[in-house]
């Protein structure tokens, strides 16, 4: 097997493939290495991981994919199966899991809590955990936020344009293809056609303070940027930049599948994390390098920063006038605000860019970036 691999875990993994070739399933030795080999970097108490693992290396015929499914839920499933009683104790530590569990029907033990308080608890240590600031979240928390941060789905805004196409309901009659329907009915209005303006999505740019202050929050936010990019295709275009000292564009380093190894490159790229902070500065020059381009026209600009600046006001109120006439919306998400609906901004910077922000949100936990995903669209 692997060296690296829990003994406990290779003999279960051994037990469920003996059970795979039970039923019928063509399952070899060099399959079960594959298997432990994969489950090694994986999470074997996560379901999710622990199926697909077992199906990308197990699995060769559509067919089998059944008789697999079957042989999983009845495996590990199973209340008599010892995964059980570790799986469901990983479950409720890391509270992602539940999000895509099932946990089918069972007959209650006398001493097991029945299937509605199991489920009841995981939800409620999923909204605990979403509530919560990523400052005080463990290593293990922001983990399981990574993971439920990836599944949230950004709907981005939409303006209407100046070009129409056919519809068929509208406020503007499309006279070229009712004409051209009437000349084939020997001039007779059969059918009347309509136009409607087109849509257009609005680009999405995130600008990310990494300095010092923001340094327990920076990281989960650069997450969400990553999961933000991810979700992003076709003519959705998201970019991202951060900045302490200096803007760095981060777009081209977070397009890979892995997210460590985006994080990676985009930490390789940043040379003044966790420093000082001159947002004006920063945005002067996303404006100046990039804002004029194109990039901010008409496009939702999302700002993180605690609003503790170092350098000269009077650039950042520059700055924020100019992204304010190119852009078509400012966000601005600061930690400092929690869930305090009556937070007034006390840091200068705040206060000098307060006139040209749109929405002020906070930023410090899940709910409030699920809170900015579901604003998006109400944005166009």
């Amino acid at each position: 097997m692997t060296a690296t691999a829990p003994p406990g875990l290779v003999g279960v993994l051994v037990d469920f493939g003996r059970a795979l070739r039970a039923e019928g399933v063509s399952v070899g030795s060099g399959d079960m290495l594959t298997f432990c080999a994969a489950m090694t970097p994986l999470d074997p108490t996560d379901l999710v991981d622990l199926y697909w693992g077992g199906r990308v290396s197990l699995v060769t015929r559509r067919d089998d994919i059944v008789v697999y499914d079957r042989v999983f839920r009845e495996f590990f499933l199973d209340a008599g199966n010892p995964v059980d009683e570790l799986v469901k104790i990983e479950a409720q530590a890391e509270p992602e899991a539940e999000t895509v569990l099932e946990i089918p029907a069972a007959d209650p033990g006398a001493e097991e809590p029945d299937e509605e308080t199991v489920l009841g608890l995981m939800a409620s240590n999923v909204e605990t955990l979403k509530s919560k600031s990523f400052a005080a979240c463990t290593d293990d928390e922001l983990d399981a936020l990574r993971r439920i941060m990836a599944r949230i789905k950004l709907t981005p805004p939409r303006r209407r344009t100046r070009r129409t196409r056919p519809a068929r309901q509208g406020r503007r009659p499309d006279l070229r293809a009712t004409i051209r329907r009437s000349l084939r009915m020997h001039g007779e209005m059969v059918d009347l056609y309509w136009r409607r303006r087109r849509y257009r999505l609005r680009p999405l740019i995130l600008i990310l303070d990494i300095s010092g202050s923001m340094s327990d929050y920076s990281r989960a936010l650069l997450q969400f940027a990553y999961s933000a990019k991810r979700a992003s295709s076709g003519p959705f275009k998201v970019e991202v930049f951060c900045f302490g000292t200096r803007l760095t564009h981060l777009t081209t380093s977070l397009e890979t599948r892995k997210p460590d190894d985006a994080l990676e490159r985009a930490a390789g790229l940043v040379v003044d994390w966790e420093g000082g902070t001159r947002i004006g500065d920063s945005l002067d020059t996303f404006v100046r390098h990039w804002g004029r381009r194109g990039m901010a026209r008409g496009g939702v600009v999302v700002i993180c920063s605690d609003g503790l600046d170092r350098g000269d006001p009077d650039v950042l109120a520059t700055a924020m006038e100019r992204l304010s006439r190119l852009c078509h919306r400012i966000v601005w998400m600061n930690p400092h605000k929690g869930t305090d609906a009556n937070y007034r901004p006390q840091t200068v910077g705040m206060m000098v860019a307060g006139p040209h922000i749109d929405v002020l949100l906070s930023g410090h936990d899940l709910s409030s970036l699920e809170e900015l995903a579901d604003l998006l669209p109400e944005l166009g």
